[in-house]
C-alpha cells in the first residue's frame, strides 16, 4: 500500500510517528487484504486546521480527532478489465489532529502512541467502508479495530 503523509502540524509530527503510522496501516491493510496498489493520503494537523475542516465539511464548529474523507470511484466501464486492474486504488483522505492525540491519550490515561494507533485504523477502517452506525456494525468495526492494534502492539 501507497501512503503519502504531509505534515501540517507545525513541527509536532515525530519520526516515530511516522514509522508508527507507515507500519501500522501497512499491517491494517494487509488484515483486510487489500491490493498492493490500494493508496491513501494521512494528512497531520493542529486544532484550529481540524476546527476549519470539520466545519466545512460536517457543520460542527469544534476540533475533532479523526476525519475520513473516502473516495468511492466507480469502475471504469470503457476500460478494459486488464487495465482496470492496473490502476490504483484509491482510498481516501485521512486527518489527524495531531493536539487531539495528546490529550485524549491524557484524558483517557493510556500513551500517545496507542492514542495514535487507534485514530489512524478507526480512520483507516471508515476508508474502507465500517462504520459505527447500528450496534451490530460498531461491535464489527471496534473489534477489528482492536485486533489490528493488539497484533501490532498497541494495547490498552
Amino acid at each position: 500500500m501507497e501512503l503519502t503523509i504531509y505534515d501540517h502540524s507545525q513541527g509536532m509530527l515525530t519520526e516515530h510517528q511516522t514509522a508508527l503510522a507507515e507500519e501500522l496501516l501497512a499491517q491494517a491493510a494487509a488484515k483486510l487484504a487489500l491490493p498492493a496498489n490500494a493508496e491513501l493520503s494521512l494528512t497531520l494537523v493542529r486544532n484550529p486546521e481540524m476546527k476549519e475542516l470539520n466545519a466545512k465539511y460536517r457543520g460542527v464548529d469544534r476540533a475533532t480527532d479523526v476525519i475520513s474523507f473516502a473516495i468511492n470511484d466507480e469502475e471504469d466501464l470503457t476500460l478494459p478489465a486488464e487495465l482496470q486492474a492496473e490502476l490504483p486504488l484509491d482510498l481516501g483522505d485521512l486527518f489527524i489532529s495531531l493536539d487531539k492525540v495528546k490529550e485524549q491519550a491524557l484524558f483517557l490515561g493510556h500513551s500517545a502512541d496507542r492514542e495514535f494507533g487507534f485514530l489512524l485504523v478507526h480512520g483507516f477502517l471508515h476508508l474502507n467502508g465500517y462504520d459505527h452506525e447500528t450496534p451490530a456494525d460498531e461491535a464489527a468495526m471496534f473489534s477489528l479495530q482492536e485486533a489490528i492494534l493488539t497484533a501490532y502492539g498497541l494495547t490498552r
